[in-house]
């Protein structure tokens, strides 16, 4: 720390510019300015250990930008700025990515803007394999995305062997147009879930044609809609006797009766590791799920499992899933939280990317804006 006299300003907030007073009353200059970058840049009303402080607790810590301001004694803006200024260089480290074999895309609520609370979206991009955010992208279109892509060293791309993703055609179309060589895996979470929806849409639809309202709290279907969606090794026998009986009592056509066991037999999918199998297990699916005694909702299911069948296979021979995706997006509703909210992109991306984009921190000392 320089030894040089500050007037008016606490020492944790020195400006690397200092105003001087001649004390000799007939010196023509009277004032002048001193600037010392060892105090501190231009470019961070903080001096440059407070501000390297600020970037840790906020940027690693996840702590609010306002609190660490308050402990500081100092403005926002001041504690942001830092932030953003030894932030920036962190997460633009070329070095921080490592070897990426395997990706997953998401996205994530970013704001509700305007007088309507319209949606703006954001797109995630997370190594997999080691749990590692990317980058962060503004919308959750395709072109974005494709760009992304495009702007990585010769080979980057080339070197992905696995793409994970939650059924969605838009991220398909990504990885179909810039990653062609890496097998795409879908996600057995969302495979599940799609067939648990599928039955929660079928025992609504009999709800309403048996009883013609929806479901109250007498109603059988009602009252086992969740022993539906449990697995079916989770239920006890008393519960798989009162699952069958509510059944009876309330879907005399079957049809959540069957919905309810495709919705098992897809979850026998992922039972085993066997690719042999679970291609002719899939196969079989597809066909069962076509028979027009089926319900509608199974049978829309079986075109999607038909569209996707490639996907769901693949995950046996991965064993990738999207699910350390799922869980930086939660490290970034967290920063979210934190923050109450984000008016500008700029400070959202930085301090998800500095939260949850495991930068080098050891990188810290040597910034010198």
């Amino acid at each position: 720390m320089v030894d040089l006299p500050v007037f008016g300003r606490p020492a944790r907030l020195m400006w690397s510019k200092q105003r001087w007073l001649c004390p000799n009353r007939s010196c023509p200059i009277v004032t002048w300015t001193e600037q010392d970058s060892r105090i501190g840049t231009s470019k961070c009303a903080l001096t440059t250990r407070a501000a390297r402080w600020a970037t840790v607790q906020v940027g690693r810590h996840g702590r609010a930008v306002s609190e660490v301001a308050a402990d500081l004694g100092c403005d926002w803006h001041t504690v942001m700025d830092a932030v953003v200024v030894f932030g920036a260089p962190l997460i633009n480290d070329p070095g921080r990515f490592g070897e990426v074999t395997a990706i997953g895309l998401d996205e994530t609520l970013y704001v509700r803007e305007g007088v309507y609370r319209k949606q703006v979206w954001s797109t995630q991009i997370v190594d997999v394999q080691r749990g590692q955010l990317l980058d962060v992208l503004a919308g959750k279109d395709a072109a974005t995305c494709c760009a992304w892509f495009e702007n990585r060293p010769a080979g980057w791309c080339e070197r992905v062997k696995w793409a994970t993703l939650d059924l969605s055609s838009l991220y398909r179309t990504v990885f179909d147009t810039m990653l062609p060589d890496a097998v795409q895996v879908a996600d057995p979470f969302h495979v599940v879930q799609l067939a648990n929806h599928a039955l929660d849409e079928c025992r609504r639809r009999v709800q309403n044609d048996t009883l013609g309202h929806r479901g109250r709290r007498d109603d059988p279907l009602y009252r086992c809609r969740r022993q539906l969606v449990m697995a079916q090794e989770r239920l006890t026998v008393d519960g798989r006797e009162r699952l069958m009986g509510l059944l009876a009592a309330g879907d005399p056509a079957r049809e959540v009766w069957f919905a309810w066991n495709a919705k098992e037999v897809v979850r026998q999918i992922y039972s085993h590791t066997d690719t042999e199998v679970a291609t002719a297990w899939v196969a079989e699916i597809v066909r069962d799920f076509a028979d027009e005694t089926m319900p509608f909702e199974v049978r829309r299911l079986g075109r999607t499992i038909k569209r996707w069948k490639d996907q769901i296979v693949a995950w046996h021979a991965s064993h990738v899933s999207n699910g350390p995706t799922e869980a930086i997006n939660n490290l970034v509703k967290r920063v979210k939280r934190t923050a109450f909210g984000f008016r500008r992109f700029q400070h959202y991306r930085i301090r998800a990317l500095l939260y949850a984009g495991k930068p080098d921190w050891s990188l810290l000392t040597q910034i010198t804006p």
